[in-house]
């Protein structure tokens, strides 16, 4: 069935156009021939991160994830892209600001927070609402472009958390220019689901959020945006975004130019679950909910909690997330800060005179004088990271990147690099690729993982227990697209790590492959784990469910990536 089951890997060597007056030189941090006495502070500390994990020298100036020992003859064929691999830039796309209602900081606080944090890139979401579509998407652009100026070695991009019509929120970013603010403000206006009143789960809600993917595609058709993605954010939350409609938000528009590429793979809120003495004492993610009559009526209870801090579709091995990589089409996960009110913070929003509805911002934050431990949220890169494998440093790049699903994602910077190959035939492919072999050729699945070079953001050195190699069949597509099991995946082999610093190569033979498959990775720090929901013969030691009111996140650290494809024919 090699050729029958309509895998769409063609998009992922697609390029679209340099960025203007961007360049993709690599951001000074990263450049060794740049001394440290000529950077910023915020270059500085970026660059001692760097070193500290073991991520600075000739290898990752090269864009090799690894220096040492990533490369091997198999890999030498890199289909045109840098002869080392990708340059992997941490970010977040799920961040707000005094522009959302229930928000506080500045475009820059976020901003100035995420490069300290070690991020890259980073997306500005604030909430689509009447007052964003009319006032906050033009307030919030200067604030943003004055971002980019102060931050260069930082991508910021414009975007909106999408009330998606009968459904939950997505992140919708665009690449910048001149165009940003006018297609945000007309997507938000049209296809809005909190503006148009369409948040109930009906089938012309459902109509209207297709609609919008559409718009969105034609814009970049148009050529007024160079680039737009989508991501869906906290999934399960509510369990209101149903298995049939991120199969149609997926497919809404061409494969060679998908909109709606993946969804939070965990959500922001991490601090949430923090108990009542120190913190919140609710959910991490504020996973706290029950269903409503708009939520699908097929999700289990277990969905409305994360697992290790991971949302249910993707930390549930042979779940809704493995019955859409079964397809053999794309679908990505992130991880994300969702940061509105951090924990621990001493900024309270600006004076009484802060009207949101009259002005479309809150008023600039000042010092509260206390701490305050009753939020939920990180700064951006404080607890969750994104990384993505990129051609280049530019906004481009970055979009190509999440769009072929070169991502690996962690918490609590459990792992500081990760290098997957599948190699077979003379050829290999990556995160979110496919490696396509005569049936009966011997795979051999490559990991290659940076442990933690250093002390993380609670003051810690975390330590890597264990990795888990994922591997399910493809089926092709589903007859019931409200299907969100996938019978063959299962935990192929697990590998203790008995090391706490350096790097370690595990590798993984998957034999002579004669049927389409995939493999994901997932590790742990191994302090919490359970059977998995699907039985102990497809996941002996998963996460387990996060207590409500009890659930530290920096307890309980995974990282997981996303797939690569195997597909003989």
């Amino acid at each position: 069935m090699g050729h029958t089951h309509g895998h769409e890997h063609g998009h992922h060597h697609h390029h679209h156009h340099g960025d203007e007056g961007t360049g993709t030189a690599l951001p000074a941090a990263f450049d060794t021939t740049v001394p440290d006495e000529a950077l910023t502070p915020e270059q500085r500390s970026r660059r001692s991160l760097l070193r500290r994990a073991g991520l600075l020298g000739a290898g990752l100036a090269a864009g090799s994830v690894l220096a040492q020992g990533a490369a091997t003859p198999a890999y030498a064929s890199t289909g045109g892209r840098r002869k080392n691999g990708f340059l992997w830039l941490s970010g977040d796309h799920h961040i707000h600001t005094q522009y959302s209602s229930d928000g506080k900081y500045r475009v820059r606080d976020q901003v100035r927070q995420g490069a300290a944090h070690g991020l890259d890139w980073m997306v500005i979401t604030d909430h689509g609402s009447d007052t964003h579509a009319r006032i906050g998407v033009d307030k919030v652009n200067p604030d943003i472009r004055e971002a980019r100026d102060a931050y260069e070695d930082t991508l910021v991009f414009q975007g909106l958390e999408w009330n998606i019509p009968a459904a939950e929120h997505g992140t919708v970013f665009v690449h910048p220019g001149r165009n940003e603010v006018a297609v945000l403000k007309q997507f938000e206006t049209d296809y809005d689901g909190s503006v148009k009143g369409a948040g109930d789960s009906t089938p012309a809600n459902e109509a209207l959020a297709i609609a919008g993917l559409g718009f969105l595609a034609e814009q970049v058709r148009r050529r007024r945006v160079k680039d737009v993605l989508m991501l869906a954010n906290h999934p399960a939350r509510k369990g209101l975004d149903s298995p049939h409609e991120i199969r149609a938000w997926r497919d809404a528009t061409p494969a060679s130019h998908r909109i709606a590429v993946g969804f939070e793979g965990a959500p922001g809120h991490q601090a949430g679950g923090i108990g009542k003495t120190y913190g919140m004492g609710s959910a991490r993610g504020l996973y706290d909910n029950s269903p409503s009559a708009n939520s699908f009526a097929g999700y289990p209870l277990e969905s409305y909690r994360t697992w290790g801090g991971f949302d249910w579709m993707t930390a549930t091995v042979g779940g809704l997330w493995d019955s859409l990589l079964a397809e053999g089409k794309p679908w990505w996960i992130t991880a994300n800060s969702d940061s509105h009110q951090v924990y621990t913070d001493t900024a309270v929003r600006g004076g009484p005179d802060s009207d949101f509805n009259l002005n479309g911002r809150h008023t600039d934050p000042v010092y509260g004088g206390k701490i305050d431990t009753t939020q939920g949220d990180y700064w951006p890169g404080q607890y969750s990271r994104t990384h993505v494998g990129s051609d280049g440093f530019s906004y481009a790049a970055v979009m190509d990147g999440i769009r072929a699903g070169r991502i690996w994602v962690d918490h609590g910077q459990l792992i500081s690099g990760l290098d997957a190959r599948v190699s077979g035939g003379g050829r290999w492919a990556t995160l979110g690729g496919a490696l396509h072999v005569r049936k009966g050729t011997r795979v051999t699945l490559t990991v290659d993982l940076g442990l933690a070079g250093g002390p993380n953001w609670a003051g810690f050195v975390p330590k890597l227990a264990r990795v888990d190699v994922i591997q399910g069949d493809v089926t092709g597509a589903v007859l019931d697209r409200d299907t969100f099991t996938a019978p063959t995946a299962r935990v192929a082999k697990s590998y203790e790590v008995n090391k706490s610093s350096g790097t370690v190569r595990l590798t993984y033979d998957l034999g002579a492959v004669d049927r389409p498959v995939y493999v994901r990775l997932r590790g742990t720090d191994g302090n919490r784990s359970a059977v998995g929901l699907r039985g102990a013969s497809v996941d002996p030691a998963g996460p387990a469910v996060d207590v409500v009111g009890d659930a530290d996140p920096w307890k309980d650290l995974w990282f997981y990536s996303n797939p690569v494809w195997v597909l003989p024919s």
